[in-house]
């Protein structure tokens, strides 16, 4: 009876290790599922992140060469005060970094009643005499459309617009974009672009893109008119030069409404592009982390892809939002208390090289740890490297530039002052204008763009500081300007 127990005993022993065996196999089996689980996750969360990635830089891409190419025609169309010479402005080149390799622009005539074609890209000839004569035949519906100031698409068309199917097929186009051009003078006009590929998608920017060309025309032919007609009236009558110089000066100013129009554009979708590209950095960084699972080696070096890629992208972005900052003379300050001479020494490292070269003395009266300012140091450089390069380019080699500093009224003054040839009196109060240079000998022969100093005077407003000149001819100049105490 004894054995028996034993062996009872024995095998239940055995039982129970045997069921505390297949209990931690199950729990290990669990844990396998589940680490199988979170890479397979992963992986799918990789793979939506590669195709975002590259959705995204097709998209930035295309936007970013549009813009370019945008920037392009409109700098050129501005260059022309011909009316003919603004419709060759558009080339199959230019038309194809916008995205579509076909194009046409159409003016209505209101003597003869009809649509002229102006300019045809892509279209054989009979293709553009079938499509004149479509246009003519159904003009009340493209005459509302140069009534009103909106841009329309193949995805986007008013139900009772005109026959989508006609217009798809004469066109020969899979996906177009309509905007009217509205000059405020003389007959007006649309202009049409199209692609025949399958893979295009039309969006709202780029039916902006399209509104903003064709206002960049519809500003050309207003200027080109403008122009003609004055010098028509200049010739003839002389009393009416100064109302031909306002409509001029109601042109220019229109002009400059557009241009800011394009740079808040810019701007916007700089912006926009930002967003996602935050979001596919961020998603890439938290599987580099590891914090979600172990990543495969293969699929590390892709996340590390998405990564620098997502960089560079970045970088684009910044580029865009600084031309459009310096276009629109907005600056965004990171303020900080900075050593006045600490800022000035870094500037002094930049120019040596070039002081040295024209043998000009820079003189630092600043001491150090002397002047607490409240700055953003990067922009406070670019102040001190345009003021001394500009008082490097009209003081002699012999010369000698000197850098100041004191207090009033919780602020800092800096005196930069030269031995240069000085500035006229009738020229102090428009140095600092975007454009503006000086009528002398030494700045015939000096290069500039006329903003060194209108960058400087946006930087120091920003800072809440004031920024002005004393000179005189032959007798060197001293810029001032004050910042906030650190």
């Amino acid at each position: 009876m004894l054995i028996s127990i034993l062996i009872i005993i024995s095998l239940s022993f055995m039982l129970f290790t045997k069921m505390q065996k297949n209990k931690k196999l199950q729990n290990e089996t669990a844990e396998l599922k589940k680490s199988l689980d979170n890479m397979d996750e992963q992986a799918k969360i990789i793979v939506r992140t590669d195709i975002e990635l590259n959705r995204t830089q097709e998209g930035l891409d295309k936007k970013i060469t549009g813009l370019y190419a945008l920037q392009r025609i409109s700098h050129s169309i501005s260059m022309t005060l011909i009316e003919d010479q603004i419709f060759k402005r558009l080339s199959p080149e230019n038309l194809e970094e916008l995205g579509f390799e076909k194009g046409l622009i159409l003016l209505w005539d209101n003597e003869k009643e009809n649509f002229i074609l102006k300019t045809a890209i892509g279209y054989a000839e009979e293709d553009r005499d079938i499509i004149t004569s479509y246009l003519n035949s159904a003009k009340e519906h493209f005459l509302k459309l140069t009534s009103k100031d909106e841009a329309i698409s193949s995805v986007s068309l008013p139900d009772n617009f005109s026959d989508t199917n006609a217009l798809h097929n004469i066109f020969r186009a899979k996906y177009f974009i309509l905007s009217p051009i509205l000059p405020n003078q003389n007959n007006r006009g649309f202009i049409f672009v199209a692609t025949e590929k399958d893979d295009t998608l039309i969006t709202e920017g780029d039916e902006e893109l399209i509104k903003i060309l064709a206002t960049q025309i519809s500003q050309g032919l207003e200027n080109a008119r403008l122009f003609e007609k004055t010098w028509s009236v200049q010739q003839e009558l002389e009393k009416k030069v100064a109302e031909r110089t306002q409509e001029l000066a109601s042109a220019l100013e229109e002009a400059k409404k557009m241009s800011r129009r394009k740079t808040d554009f810019i701007s916007s979708t700089s912006h926009e592009l930002r967003t996602p590209l935050t979001s596919i950095k961020g998603y890439a960084a938290i599987l580099l982390t590891g914090k979600l699972g172990k990543i495969p080696t293969e699929a590390r070096e892709r996340l590390e892809k998405i990564n620098r890629h997502s960089d560079e992208l970045g970088h684009i972005v910044n580029d865009l939002l600084d031309i459009s900052r310096i276009e629109s003379g907005k600056v965004t300050m990171s303020l900080e208390p900075c050593d006045l001479r600490e800022i000035i020494n870094k500037t002094d490292d930049l120019l040596s090289d070039q002081l040295k070269e024209k043998k000009i003395n820079l003189e630092i009266l600043v001491k150090p740890k002397e002047f607490q300012v409240l700055t953003d140091p990067a922009q406070i450089v670019r102040v001190f490297i345009n003021l001394i390069g500009n008082a490097m380019k009209f003081t002699p080699a012999g010369g000698k530039i000197s850098i100041s500093a004191q207090k009033k009224d919780r602020m800092v003054q800096v005196d930069l002052s030269d031995t240069g040839c000085g500035i006229p009196q009738d020229a102090l109060e428009s140095i600092f204008e975007e454009f503006f240079r000086v009528e002398n000998p030494i700045n015939q022969e000096v290069k500039g763009t006329g903003l060194g100093l209108a960058l400087v005077k946006h930087i120091i407003e920003a800072h809440q500081g004031k920024i002005w000149v004393k000179s005189k001819t032959g007798a060197g100049s001293i810029f001032s300007f004050t910042l906030p105490q650190g």
